[in-house]
């Protein structure tokens, strides 16, 4: 209560604030010289006279007049424009005699009749809105010398940047940042913000990036991300720049890094090298659906096919090269990237190639209740793992424009892997009562090799009628996956007296070998029915042909893995075909677009065992309805509803599942008597930003449901052994929600942004359990509430700081045990500031809090403030030499930690970390562009 009621407080001050501030009044109307007539949507600009920065903006209305009200008085420049005609540029004061400036009646005059001596001066507005795109003059605003794009950034009315490099703007994460329009290491947002520097940039351009086939056709289809696009100056776009970084700090840890950026007009070349055990994996790792996959699945989901999961994650705990936080990684990475454009931008390349590898050794630790009818079982494991990932990716994309009204768009990337991981489980589980139900030891080796290869080709085609498109894309993609490895374990079984009643060992070689080649083509025509309806038609051919041969081997009396294991080996082979045809309705019209339309699919489905001489087949037909509706308010403010229906095949798994062995606590059985379930997801979203007063409004919510659900039937018998059956419930309909809110505004007398978000999640799942006695339906309920405040200011070369916090809610329970309650409060916290001193020193200082309060089944409560610091010294005019001291995890409070409701388990998780170490960095920063080198 004391949170809102300052809450409340503070909002009362503010309010109270802006009323209290005297209103000054700027009006007038435009007209065209020469034919007199009031010109709608001129722009109307009001900037500082003294820096001109822009303060406040509005358009002319339908006659041509415009209101303006000013919260403070001063000496201001007011800017009118309009296209085709020479801009007007008039100074004036506002102050307590003269409250109110009447332009009366402001003639513009065509730049065609202009004379050619006459030449018009005005300062150059700090921001333009040209149509959807919010845009910066970089010029405007100061930076430190050898400052980053992400220094310049954080200056920008609506952009934050966090102590992480993480970009929101106008209330939504930016997830591309584009160097001159294009691609920079795969779009890596960071490798542009923390290395380019702030001085050779000279526009910095926000928008919502539309989707290839909306930006081609025309037609909006909803698909849109906030997108940066950083334009160099051209005397930058000549030269070379980049940086060198060590780091040595305490307890071995280390950081170093390299990255060289040359730039020939359109001709980029850029090379990377990142060597560290800090936790940052380098670039790339991040990007896995991008450039390659973990590879241990054969799919062709695109149009609701059947997934075919064979390769090493079904036996082995596989590795896909990702860091999570869990565990201490040590990660070597680097690559290269070479893009140009020639023939007057008729051709463009754009070409990549990383190498890296990454190491992680962790332990984790378990704790799950397992509910069941009349009863529970507590389980705890202890897991320690050691893997290993060395990959490479090649990537080259060509584009050419065939003629003016034809491209052609190729792209081909391959990708090599070898990963190694070794995994130790010792687990335990415990009846009710606390007596000894079993316990386990496992572990697992792997040694897995991957090839892929992907080919994707699109042409674009506009027809002579305006809006009348034609596109085709054809992919082909390859992935070959060899994994050798071995299974050991030992499991006992305790009878209700606590005596050992049976043991089970298992002692095996492993051999995978999955091969897949999956062919996809896909047509879109567009045809305008009006000036405001168009319809697209595409039609999709698929085909997949895979195959997975799998082979488990026990020892002889020799020692030798050489006796087959029939019953956990296979050899399929998998044939799928599908046809894919869809249609869709858009409607535009001034400040609304609705699309609707629906795409079905059918699949012919086949997998032959080689080993049983048998086949499974299945023939069905797969349905997705979509519809959504936007209204854009003005250019900065937008609502969206929309609806999208898919049906879901139950998976090869699901029917049909590969037998294995690896946990012999946990057995999956097939159900080829499944049917399909059919989802159906609703969303709604508000999106509001005001410019001149740095406010942004930010609402997004959910809903969905699933009719015909494929739940799990889990069976646990009485040595603790479960056994997984998928089978459709009819009469209930799981669902989800969420809910995510943001508000905030910038208060101009002391210059902060002040927030608030609140956020909601939850589902309720269905799980049928049984103890071979009696069979229930359990129901899961999940949900979790938070909300919080947020202040932050930035004072370029003074200081800058960002605070966030505020209490979560959490609410775990089981039909099966109402008694068990796991409900929890939490509260979480970050706030980071940095101050510039002289002689060009700066301290930095960021810090998380987290609390999650014990619940009836985990009766710890978890508390831990993570807190860094740094000091830094820079060298030389250009500032491009710094020495700095951090300090991460002051306290050395930082562990691993996490809990989730699944089925009828309720789990707890804990695992090693990084925790706190010292460290010393010496980073220089080195350039030579436009013809001027950087001296020191």
């Amino acid at each position: 209560m004391k949170v809102f009621a300052l809450l409340n407080f503070l909002l009362l001050i503010c309010v109270g604030s802006l009323f209290a501030q005297k209103q000054y009044l700027i009006k007038g109307t435009v007209t065209d010289s020469m034919a007199t007539y009031k010109m709608v949507k001129t722009s109307i600009s009001v900037l500082n006279e003294k820096d001109s920065i822009l303060l406040k903006y509005t358009r002319a209305d339908a006659e041509g007049n415009f209101i303006l009200n000013s919260p403070k008085s001063g000496k201001f420049i007011l800017l009118v424009t309009y296209p085709g005609y020479a801009d007007y540029v008039e100074n004036f004061i506002l102050d307590s005699v003269n409250t109110t400036k009447d332009f009366g009646s402001i003639n513009l005059i065509l730049k065609a009749t202009l004379l050619q001596d006459v030449i018009i001066q005005g300062k150059v507005a700090s921001i333009k809105i040209k149509g959807d795109t919010t845009e910066y003059n970089a010029g405007s605003y100061s930076i430190a010398p050898n400052s980053k794009v992400e220094d310049l950034l954080k200056q920008l009315p609506g952009i934050q940047v966090d102590k992480d490099g993480k970009i929101t703007a106008q209330g939504e994460t930016v997830n591309k940042v584009l160097v001159d329009g294009e691609e920079f290491f795969g779009d890596d947002p960071t490798l542009v913000t923390k290395n380019i520097r702030g001085d050779m940039v000279d526009k910095v351009q926000l928008y919502d990036k539309k989707s290839d086939q909306a930006t081609f056709t025309g037609i909006d289809d909803g698909e849109k991300s906030k997108t940066i696009n950083i334009k160099l100056k051209e005397d930058k776009k000549n030269g070379y720049f980049g940086k060198l970084e060590g780091g040595v700090g305490t307890d071995k840890f280390y950081n170093n890094q390299a990255m060289f950026n040359a730039f020939k007009g359109k001709q980029k070349f850029s090379a990377f090298g990142i060597f560290g055990n800090t936790g940052q994996t380098g670039l790339g790792w991040q990007d896995r659906d991008k450039y390659g996959g973990s590879g241990n699945s054969m799919e062709f989901s695109d149009d609701g096919g059947i997934m075919f999961f064979s390769g090493g994650g079904d036996d082995f705990d596989s590795f896909d090269g990702q860091y999570n936080g869990e565990g201490i990684p040590s990660a070597n990475s680097g690559g290269l990237h070479y893009e140009n454009k020639w023939d007057s931008d008729k051709h463009g390349i754009n070409s990549n190639y990383k190498a890296g590898s990454i190491s992680i050794e962790a332990a984790r630790d378990n704790l799950t209740q397992n509910n069941l009818p009349g009863g529970l079982i507590n389980s705890s494991s202890n897991q320690k793992f050691d893997n290993m990932m060395f990959r490479q990716k090649g990537d080259v994309t060509y584009t050419i424009k065939l003629d003016t009204t034809s491209t052609l768009k190729v792209s081909i990337d391959g990708t090599i892997k070898n990963s190694k991981t070794s995994d130790d489980f010792i687990s335990a589980s415990l009846r009710g009562d606390n007596s000894f139900l079993n316990s386990g030891i496992r572990t697992l080796t792997n040694d897995a090799d991957q090839q892929l290869f992907n080919a994707n080709a699109l042409w674009t085609k506009k027809l002579k009628k305006k809006g009348r498109t034609l596109s085709v894309n054809v992919k082909q993609a390859i992935n070959d996956n060899d994994t050798k490895g071995f299974l050991n374990s030992t499991n006992k079984f305790f009878n209700e007296q606590n005596n050992l009643d049976s043991t089970q060992v298992i002692n095996q070689y492993k051999t995978n070998y999955t091969s897949s080649a999956v062919f996809n083509t896909n047509m879109t025509y567009t045809e305008p029915l009006s000036k405001m309806m168009s319809l697209i038609l595409n039609y999709g051919l698929g085909v997949n042909n895979s195959s997975s041969d799998r082979k488990s081997f026990n020892q002889s009396v020799s020692g030798e893995y050489d006796i087959l294991d029939k019953e956990f080996s296979n050899d399929f082979e998998l044939d799928q075909l599908s046809n894919q045809g869809g249609a869709t309705f858009n409607l535009k019209m001034s400040k609304s677009t609705i699309n609707f339309g629906t795409k079905i699919s059918g699949v012919r489905f086949q997998q032959f065992d080689a080993y049983t001489d048998k086949t499974f087949k299945r023939n069905f037909i797969n349905w997705n309805p979509q519809a959504s509706f936007q209204y854009r308010f003005s250019q900065q403010k937008s609502m969206r509803f929309s609806y999208y229906g898919n049906t879901t095949q139950p998976g090869i798994d699901q029917i049909q599942p590969v037998r294995v062995n690896t946990d012999p606590l946990n057995i999956t059985l097939g159900n080829p008597d499944l049917r399909p379930s059919f989802r159906s997801n609703l969303s709604v979203g508000y999106n509001s930003y005001k410019i001149l007063s740095d406010q942004y409004i930010y609402m997004n919510g959910g809903y969905s449901f699933t009719t015909n659900p494929i739940i799990n039937l889990t069976t646990t018998d009485q040595a603790g052994k479960n056994t997984y059956e998928s089978i459709n419930l009819g009469s209930k309909n799981p669902y989800n929600f969420y809910f995510s809110s943001a508000f905030s505004r910038k208060i101009k007398g002391p210059d902060i942004s002040v927030g608030i978000d609140l956020d909601a999640n939850g589902n309720v799942n269905y799980t049928m359990v049984s103890n071979k006695i009696k069979t229930e339906l359990n129901t899961t309920k999940s949900s979790n509430y938070s909300g919080g405040l947020n202040f932050s200011k930035y004072k370029d070369k003074k200081y800058s700081f960002r605070v966030s916090g505020g209490p979560s809610y959490n609410i775990i329970s089981s039909s099966l045990q109402t008694r068990v309650d796991n409900k929890g409060w939490g509260i979480q916290g970050n706030g980071s500031f940095n101050v510039y001193l002289p002689g060009k020193i700066e301290l930095s200082t960021d810090g998380y809090y987290q609390y999650t309060g014990k619940t009836q089944t985990f009766d710890q409560d978890l508390e831990r403030f993570i807190w860094n610091a740094s000091i830094s010294k820079k060298f030389f005019k250009q500032e491009n030499l710094m020495l700095s001291l951090s300090g991460r995890d002051l306290l050395n409070q930082n562990v691993g930690f996490s809990r989730y409701a699944s089925g009828n388990m309720v789990t707890q998780n804990s695992y090693t970390t990084i925790q706190r170490y010292f460290m010393c960095t010496l980073s220089w920063d080195f350039s030579k562009m436009g013809g001027s080198v950087a001296k020191k």
